[in-house]
């Protein structure tokens, strides 16, 4: 586009966004509704489920299955909480740069405001701030929120918004576990003093689209990723069934959902953690707001006993996630000659 940009953020030819991209066979839209009106049963062999939300149950499993993503509409989440925190965020990423940095994250500190992160060695055309649903202390990691002091109301709607989310996310989880032929509530214990944060994203327009991603490929390492995006767009998602990459259209008021490599792990490889990344634009500003639900620290990661057999032996090593979730938060300051932490290092042989 005859404008330069600084070379830390261009991409390697193979990994630029193409001109143009499919929005056509999109990611599984799926209507939660039949939860406003039934509870998620506690056992998949109940004979009493509502046939509404067996098909439910039937849907998540093949999006789970078939693309690793997928978006919900009536989720319950009010749409004040949506408003509120968009326009808190909004106000926030519009204040001076020097301003934002006062509540910086750092290597000690991950939690803050940040405009330099990598994925994959590549800088990312984006700006963040991170928040905690726990905070937490522990020899080799602190998760202490900073608050900005403007906006005044920041706190509060992040704090409301994600409070709602993660009930949704609760709701998610346990559609997952039955769609996986198991009681609905047999993960929940993994979440008791969670390391689940979210993450205000804002994407400026970018000069150069074509060479640069505002994050760039990668696959979510923790359990599910519950995400809310504005009307612009720009996530993209490789399908699998042709590794093409799709976007995402955005629908109002709806949230994105994918399974993370925890829930890959769980399943035995029956649902994959996907590739995905953020395309840009030249002329619109995008703002995302994505919920990471992660288990707590100490949660060993392996696949469950439930679901494997001995025609279906295990397929990972166990992990420990806390171990894991600081190896790649670390990684997002400093470039590094290897790839960083991924599920694949922990699969057998």
């Amino acid at each position: 586009m005859g404008l330069q940009v600084d070379p830390a953020f261009i991409q390697a030819a193979e990994h630029r966004p193409k001109p143009t991209i499919s929005d056509a066979g999109s990611i599984p839209l799926i209507d939660l509704s039949p939860l406003l009106h039934h509870q998620i049963p506690s056992d998949p062999s109940d004979p009493a489920i509502a046939d509404e939300v067996s098909n439910l149950i039937a849907q998540i499993g093949e999006a789970c299955r078939d693309w690793g993503f997928f978006q919900v509409v009536n989720h319950g989440v009010e749409v004040e909480l949506l408003e509120r925190i968009q326009a808190a965020a909004s106000e926030f990423f519009a204040l001076p740069a020097e301003e934002k940095r006062r509540v910086q994250r750092g290597v000690l500190n991950p939690l803050g405001y940040y405009d330099t992160e990598h994925t994959k060695n590549v800088r990312d055309w984006k700006e963040v701030f991170d928040f905690i649903v726990i905070e937490s202390e522990t020899d080799s990691l602190l998760l202490k929120n900073q608050w900005p002091e403007y906006p005044p109301e920041m706190r509060e709607a992040c704090e409301e918004y994600v409070e709602g989310v993660e009930k949704l996310a609760y709701k998610l989880l346990e559609l997952i576990a039955m769609s996986l032929n198991l009681p609905a509530k047999i993960l929940n214990s993994f979440f008791e003093g969670s390391t689940s944060f979210s993450r205000l994203n804002h994407y400026n327009p970018c000069p150069s689209p074509d060479l640069v991603l505002g994050v760039g490929r990668h696959k979510d390492g923790g359990a599910l990723t519950v995400l809310f995006q504005d009307e612009v767009g720009g996530l993209d998602v490789k399908r699998k069934t042709d590794g093409e990459w799709v976007r995402v259209k955005p629908i109002h008021n709806s949230f994105i959902v994918n399974v993370g490599d925890i829930i890959q792990v769980w399943s035995n490889d029956k649902y994959e953690s996907v590739e995905h990344r953020v395309s840009v634009n030249s002329e619109k500003d995008r703002l995302s707001i994505p919920f990471f639900f992660n288990p707590a620290a100490c949660t060993n990661v392996k696949p469950l006993e439930e679901l494997v057999s001995e025609d279906n032996p295990p397929k990972y090593q166990e992990y420990n996630w806390g171990d894991f979730f600081k190896s790649r938060r670390d990684s997002n300051f400093q470039k590094s000659e290897k790839e960083n932490l991924q599920i694949y290092h922990f699969k057998r042989v």
